[in-house]
């Protein structure tokens, strides 16, 4: 017998009871029916989960931090005195300029980042056995071929390649370097060499139909010749989406001004590098930022001073000019004011109008800080319009003087402010620092690798395949259309099922080692009533022999005929192991092998299969021939007698028609208690429906789950039209977690209790 898997045909009768509850004998029963399946299923996700651990490259997370400080250096707040306070943006804003294309992209090119080189591995284990062996390769040896695969990498192999120069539609395309003897090389593409070199020399070729040429410099390449290498120059854009997929900034709590970066890569030594790289290079831009800012504001007053010199120099030598032609004239109080207030206003507009053109060179017309000094410029007009209105009232020498005087006192105070910023920016810009303050430079927090995390997916795969392996448990019975309950087999087809037999290990043992033994002649029988006459299996035909009793009292003659629908559900089992029951009650009982095709009882029982039933129809007469004293070999050790099937026959249905089987069988059935015919399924061929005719009593065996009710229903429609009494059903292989906590048969319930109880 061999476990089946149960089927949902009649999933609400199974899996639910009457009042709608789970079923947890059905669960259970299906989980042990197939617990070598979730076994199976759980050991190959695991050792999937296994490799991966061991196979996956490891990636180390290396992490700095920053501290933004405010800084800054303008006109504005040169002149206002107030320094620039940060605002709550400023975080987000430095985090986007140190993602910027141009900070990732001058650290790619001072580490060469764009180009990669590296060795060509075995597919799936290569790289996972090239860093085992650098892991203990201290000489910096280089590892023997593996596989017999010399192109590949199998550890120890490096190169460093210091420029590759490739044109256009080159970029973003792998070449192929394969090593030679004595350091050279050769550059291949599409298995068409490109051009050959040898390291620390610069190899170039102008290529066919290209403008720019191919070069190469390798400065360093340790490998056995052959040994091949994937070459490739990134493209900026490529290059830089690649860094950023690794590297993050991020700031640390809210409005902190701590910035901290993050990248991860499959090399420590790597990623540190990179990390550093782009925090300097950031810095130094922004420490140049502001310098810059001060010398182009340093550039604009310097570039005014000498105009403001020369407007100074004019306008005191017209004042000394005037007074020279008219002499020293004296303004009352109400003019010295006049005066003071109108020099006061124009410098205030000439000091707008110089911060309104520092604006312009950052800011458009309609940006609100352009606007707003637009606006105090215009007031200041309006209110030199009042004052020169007054003045116009004044005698015409005081007008001149007030006019001549306010020029230079204006054009006075004008050099000298510029005069002083100027100053002030020379100082500043010595002295510029950036917004940027490193407070830890990049490191590994640990030296372990943050990726894989080996334990989460050892035991992630683990739960997978157990629940993977319970899942193709359900599955598998949902789509196997098996009866698993003998209840329904009586209510919808009316025939009473006379036993459950549950699982036996110790048959299914007994049935591979019947495979693997060909001829068994003169052996001791493979049969589960010998080997184990306590088996539950063993019991429930003990069972049926109590039941048989009763069902032959209405019986036209003592003959069973055992059949069932399909091979390969049991029918030979119960036939032998019925026969050798009802022998150990006391009963003498004859059993015969029907199945003139293919037969094998002869080999369970040890004897040959020669002068078998075949022989017996073919020679008969009335009587006993002596042919009959060959035919019948005695079984002791079950105490019954057996007939083997004898020649095999194709055309057994008209061997089996002829009148000699049956007078045979109603000379013999004299002799015996009881005769038993194991004959062929009864819907592969006819021989089932021929025999059945002759029989007082046929039982047909029925596996758990392998049958459709379809299939049970034309099994018992053929047998009741041929004629055949169908006494019974013989319910086979039930799981035994089922017969246990499933359904227990009213027959031969007392069987598992009592053997609970043992």
């Amino acid at each position: 017998m061999q476990k089946t898997i149960p089927d949902n045909s009649n999933s609400s009768a199974d899996y639910l009871s009457n009042d709608n509850k789970i079923d947890l004998g059905e669960i259970l029963a299906t989980l042990v029916d197939n617990k070598w399946l979730i076994a199976f299923t759980t050991l190959i996700m695991l050792a999937l989960g296994v490799a991966k651990a061991l196979i996956d490259t490891p990636i180390y997370k290396a992490d700095a931090m920053l501290q933004i400080e405010a800084h800054s250096l303008s006109l504005a707040s040169l002149e206002s005195g107030t320094p620039l306070v940060k605002n709550d943006t400023q975080g987000i804003a430095e985090i986007e300029l140190i993602n910027s294309r141009t900070v990732l992209g001058l650290s790619l090119e001072n580490l060469k980042l764009d180009i990669i080189a590296k060795p060509k591995y075995f597919p799936v284990i290569g790289e996972a056995i090239a860093k085992r062996y650098d892991k203990n390769n201290k000489n910096n040896t280089v590892s023997s071929e593996l596989l017999g695969q010399n192109q590949y990498a199998w550890g120890g192999e490096s190169i460093k390649v210091e420029a590759l120069n490739v044109p256009s539609d080159l970029l973003d395309k792998e070449l192929l370097l394969i090593a030679g003897n004595n350091g050279t090389f050769q550059l291949v593409r599409k298995d068409e060499p490109i051009l050959t070199g040898e390291v620390g020399k610069l190899a170039i070729k102008q290529l066919n139909g290209q403008q720019q040429p191919i070069s190469i410099v390798v400065s360093m390449l340790r490998a056995r010749p052959d040994t091949q290498f994937t070459i490739m120059r990134q493209s900026e854009a490529n290059a830089i989406n690649q860094i950023r997929k690794d590297f993050q900034v991020s700031e640390k709590g809210k409005f902190t001004s701590i910035l901290e970066l993050t990248l991860e890569s499959s090399s420590p030594e790597s990623s540190i590098n990179i990390l550093n790289e782009i925090i300097n290079i950031y810095i130094l831009q922004n420490i140049g930022q502001k310098s810059d800012e001060a010398q182009k504001t340093l550039d604009f007053l310097e570039n005014q001073l000498p105009s403001l010199k020369a407007k100074l120099d004019a306008s005191i030598k017209a004042l000394n000019d005037f007074r020279s032609r008219k002499g020293s004239i004296d303004f009352d109080t109400e003019t010295k004011s006049l005066l003071e207030s109108t020099e006061k206003i124009n410098t205030e507009i000439i000091l707008l109008q110089q911060k309104r053109e520092d604006l312009r060179q950052k800011f458009t017309e309609s940006y609100p800080s352009v606007i707003a000094v637009d606006k105090q410029i215009a007031r200041l007009k309006n209110q030199i319009s009042v004052h020169d209105h007054k003045i116009e009232v004044l005698p015409e020498i005081q007008q001149e003087i007030l006019k001549l005087s306010r020029n230079v006192n204006i054009n006075t105070e004008l050099y000298t402010t510029v005069l002083n910023n100027a100053q002030t920016l020379r100082v500043a810009k010595a002295g510029a620092a950036g917004d940027l303050r490193v407070i830890d430079y990049a490191a590994l927090p640990n030296n372990l690798p943050i990726k894989p995390k080996k334990m989460l997916i050892v035991a992630f795969s683990f739960i997978l395949g157990l629940v993977f392996g319970v899942a193709l448990s359900f599955i598998s019975r949902i789509f196997r259309r098996g009866i698993v309950d003998p209840d329904l087999i009586e209510n919808t087809l009316h025939i009473p099922v006379y036993a459950t037999v549950p699982h036996s290990t110790t048959q299914e043992r007994l049935s591979k080692k019947l495979k693997r033994n060909r001829t068994r002649e003169n052996s001791e029988p493979l049969i589960l009533s010998v080997q184990n006459k306590d088996d539950l299996a063993i019991e429930s035909l003990r069972s049926l022999r109590t039941t048989l009793h009763f069902a032959f009292l209405e019986a036209q003659n003592n003959i069973i005929m055992i059949t069932s629908p399909s091979p390969g559900v049991g029918k030979t089992f119960v036939s032998i192991n019925l026969a050798a029951v009802l022998a150990d009650a006391g009963k003498k009982i004859l059993l015969i092998d029907g199945d003139l095709r293919k037969g094998y009882i002869n080999k369970a029982l040890g004897v040959s299969r020669e002068n078998g039933l075949s022989e017996l129809i073919l020679n008969t007469t009335v009587g006993w021939p002596p042919l009959l004293d060959k035919a019948i070999h005695r079984i002791p050790i079950v105490n019954l007698d057996f007939i083997s099937t004898g020649t095999m026959y194709h055309n057994t249905s008209e061997l089996l028609l002829h009148e000699r089987f049956g007078n045979l069988l109603a000379s013999i059935s004299k002799n015996y208690d009881h005769v038993i015919i194991d004959s062929p399924p009864i819907l592969a061929v006819t021989d089932a429906s021929i025999i059945g005719r002759l029989a007082g009593a046929t039982l047909m065996v029925a596996k758990s789950g392998e049958h459709p009710m379809r299939e049970l229903e034309q099994s018992a429609k053929r047998l009741t039209q041929a004629g055949v009494n169908l006494k019974g059903i013989v319910f086979n292989d039930l799981p035994e977690v089922t017969s246990r906590f499933g359904h227990n048969h009213a027959h031969n319930r007392y069987v598992y209790e009592y053997s609970s109880k043992k």
